[in-house]
């Protein structure tokens, strides 16, 4: 299996869901440090896991190594989402 290299422009505005599957938000930026990447800067998406978890945020930062894989989409551990729990009325 052969490395693909993309560059971080195209991950802008890259969807990002947990690995249980959930609309997590969109990818804005990435955090760099000494030529690798930190962290993830991730946008509350309308309709995502992170605006309804965090009403009013604007997004949160995601550590590299919590992304389990970049292709068409991110795929980010279930460990990176705020707990929360959907009201059942």
């Amino acid at each position: 299996m052969a490395l693909q290299i993309k560059k971080m422009s195209e991950a802008e505005s890259l969807r990002v869901y947990t690995d249980a599957g959930d609309f997590f938000g969109e990818i804005e930026d990435a955090i760099v440090s000494k030529n690798r990447i930190e962290s993830w800067k991730v946008r509350a998406a309308k309709d995502s896991f992170l605006s309804k978890a965090l009403t009013g945020v604007k997004g949160v930062i995601v550590p590299h190594q919590l992304v389990k894989s970049i292709g068409d989409i991110m795929i980010v551990s279930k460990a990176a989402a705020p707990s929360y729990e959907e009201d059942k009325e």
